[in-house]
């Protein structure tokens, strides 16, 4: 009987960071054609890229066809892998370049959602100052989860990021930058919509379906503190805004951010003087290894536009 083998990868080259980069920018785009753009190169160079690699790997990766684009359970473990990798190059280059004093390379922020709007956060602001000392270096804003945050600062796939405080890790450093504040709100189609000088408590939301978020989050200690059911789940504010306005959920959001909507009649705060509760947002960094002059500068910058003290 035959028996298969599979090609051992060996010393891991610049072709093979090379190819990897392109499988990561497939994994994020959701498909090669949809990569196409992002990496300026043909669907069928990307096509012999992900081949090379897969035979390099001795690994399938993905599945393209009709049915579209997915990764195979060994696909997932290579991208997981994938951003650990390049993470720890970006790390070297960014050291390389302390010791060269240089301000260049690439930094990854990640900040939580709807935070634009809100008037309290300087995050522009902190951008326009950390450019303006180092023009050089290439900066990517991303925007996720509170735990998709967190996990990205201490794997090093984000330099930095801006979250809702909801408990510390002491593999972080905090500094707190801005607040905000959640009001409970429900869409025009609901029925306490057309009822506003009816009083509730707590304990009378426990009749009227609630959406809230299905991670750990300032919004989830909420929900258990008033032991509020959760009767359906939103993992980011659109999709907990997508669910009030269809009408059948009660739910919090940033104030700032249903303002459109309540200035539209689409919804209105439910009792705000009651129902409301304040988030603390912060910056984050890891605290080993120590952080490159470049994400100093960046939470230097976020402090400085903040006007608060460094933590």
């Amino acid at each position: 009987m035959q028996v298969k083998t599979r090609a051992m990868l060996g010393q891991i080259s610049d072709m093979d960071v090379r190819l990897l980069r392109v499988f990561k920018s497939v994994v994020e785009c959701g498909g090669m054609a949809a990569a196409e753009l992002e990496l300026n190169i043909a669907t069928s160079t990307i096509s012999r890229h992900i081949k090379d690699l897969e035979t390099r790997l001795g690994l399938t990766l993905c599945r393209r066809g009709r049915a579209g684009f997915s990764l195979t359970p060994e696909g997932e473990r290579i991208h997981a892998e994938t951003l650990r990798l390049l993470a720890s190059t970006d790390a070297f280059r960014a050291s390389v370049d302390d010791i060269h004093q240089r301000m260049g390379g690439e930094l990854h922020l990640a900040v939580f959602d709807k935070t634009a709007s809100n008037p309290e956060a300087h995050i522009a602001q902190a951008v326009a100052l950390f450019r303006a000392e180092a023009p050089e270096v290439a900066l990517n804003l991303h925007v996720g989860s509170l735990n998709l945050i967190e996990r990205g600062v201490m794997d090093g796939q984000f330099q930095l990021g801006i979250i809702p405080e909801h408990r510390r890790s002491d593999s972080l450093a905090y500094d707190e930058l801005f607040g905000e504040t959640m009001l409970l709100y429900c869409g025009a189609a609901h029925p306490l919509f057309a009822v506003e000088g009816t009083p509730l408590t707590w304990d009378g939301l426990h009749t009227h379906a609630f959406a809230g978020l299905g991670y750990h989050s300032p919004n989830m200690e909420i929900t258990h503190r008033e032991r509020l059911r959760r009767d359906a789940t939103g993992f980011d504010q659109e999709s907990v805004a997508t669910l009030i306005l269809s009408g059948g959920f009660l739910g919090f959001l940033p104030d700032h951010y249903a303002e459109g909507f309540v200035r539209g009649g689409e919804m209105r705060a439910v009792q705000p003087a009651l129902f409301r509760y304040a988030c603390r947002f912060s910056s984050i960094i890891r605290r080993s290894p120590a952080p490159s002059r470049v994400t100093q500068l960046l939470r230097e910058s976020l402090v400085r536009a903040h006007g608060v003290m460094l933590g």
